[in-house]
């Protein structure tokens, strides 16, 4: 596969993985901030039914991601290698086991103070992860940047 098409589908994934995951973190606050239990349950389903489109974008980020980067050491690079595994770690120990839990409390009408403390571990977690993947667009797009401008 040529280098350019590889770049394209590494920013593209990289793009849909960020929305999909500020999009889970807006919907979550905004519904738990201002509508019914049953708003928040179909939110939390939404998320889960909203994995196929999120897990393999980050695969494919991932794998892209390694493809063009390969050994670097170029700042900007070794940065992003830097943060992917955290980047995922942070979402197979944490996002994703909350999202279940999240989802199956919600959908039993389960809004205890265990909800509430997950709901808050997710949403700190989340904001981690939107902050990774945005400084790693960014040095992306430093990249970019430097060999076309």
């Amino acid at each position: 596969m040529p280098r350019e098409t590889i770049k394209r589908i590494h920013g593209a994934a990289a793009f849909i993985a960020l929305m999909c995951i500020v999009t889970f973190w807006i919907s979550t606050a905004i519904s738990e901030l201002f509508f019914s239990h049953s708003a928040v349950a179909t939110v939390k389903l939404a998320i889960l039914y909203a994995f196929a489109l999120l897990v393999p974008a980050i695969m494919a980020t991932g794998a892209t991601g390694m493809k063009l980067g390969g050994k670097s050491s170029y700042p900007p690079i070794a940065a992003k290698r830097r943060r992917m595994p955290f980047i995922a770690a942070n979402g197979l120990l944490i996002l994703i086991p909350c999202a279940f839990f999240l989802s199956n409390r919600a959908s039993a009408g389960i809004f205890d103070s265990t909800f509430y403390a997950v709901q808050a571990l997710e949403l700190l977690a989340g904001a981690v992860n939107i902050t990774l993947m945005a400084l790693s667009i960014r040095d992306g797009m430093k990249l970019k940047r430097k060999k076309h401008g």
